[in-house]
This record gives C-alpha cells, structure tokens and sequence, in this order.
C-alpha cells in the first residue's frame, strides 16, 4: 500500500531512522525537524510503502518537481525498501506510484539516477520504463 506522507509522525520518523542507512552509510536519520522541512516544502512529494493501514512503513521514495522554462520536471530521489521486505514489488509499487503522482502534475519526464552496482534497482527502473540517457552527470561539492 502506497500514502503520500504529508506530516510527521512517529512512524515515519521510526522509519528514517531505520531506511535511511540502508540507503546511504554517510547519511545520518532525519531528525523530527529535517523531517518537517523536507516534508513541508513546495513540490517535494515523500510517497511510503507499507504491506498494510497501520503497518509499519518498509519503503519510501522521494519525488521532486519543479518547473523550468522547457516545462514540469520531475526526479526521483532517496528510493529505499527495507532489506527485509526487498524482492517483494515494494519498489516496483512505489516507483509505479511517483511516475502516477507526476503524471497528475502534468510533468513532462521523470529522472532518476542509479549507481550501476545497484543492479536489482536498474533492472527495476527498466521494468518501470525508465531507458539509459547518452548524458554525462557532473556533481559539484559545495562544501
């Protein structure tokens, strides 16, 4: 079962504490009030996965929109799935969910990035429509 997570609440606190590291080692858990910031900002959508109303969260992704002068776009971010309810569909569902929620906003494409070691996640991305770009990605460290 897929919800937009609009407010903070203990188990979705509960679950970045536990998902976030799954995700990334260097990153640490939200705190209560990153939670509410992320949560409360314009065009930033927090869908969440959970096999039941009421069960805890297991999943969770991130869609930011925005708009440019060529249109609404969109990128998908931070798309996590706890490791013991991995092979499940959950990424599948909650992906299918973003690629709904921004076909609702009118986004013209959805982006998202992966590292090629990642491979149940590329061949996730693939089964859900997502092709490869020719493109090169650059990252510039501001700190």
């Amino acid at each position: 079962m897929i919800s937009l997570q609009e407010n903070v609440t203990e188990d979705f606190l509960a679950a970045c504490q536990r998902l976030i590291p799954q995700l990334s080692s260097s990153s640490a858990p939200l705190s209560c009030a990153a939670a509410a910031a992320l949560l409360s900002q314009p065009g930033v959508y927090q869908l969440v996965y959970r096999v039941a109303e009421g069960a805890p969260i297991l999943g969770m992704l991130t869609l930011v929109t925005f708009q440019i002068p060529t249109g609404t776009r969109a990128w998908i971010e931070d798309v996590v799935v706890d490791d013991a309810a991995r092979g499940h569909g959950a990424g599948q569902q909650l992906v299918e969910a973003a690629l709904a929620h921004a076909a609702q906003l009118g986004v013209k494409s959805v982006d998202l990035t992966s590292r090629p070691s990642r491979e149940a996640a590329n061949r996730l991305y693939r089964r859900c429509g997502f092709e490869a770009r020719d493109t090169n990605v650059y990252r510039y460290h501001a700190q």
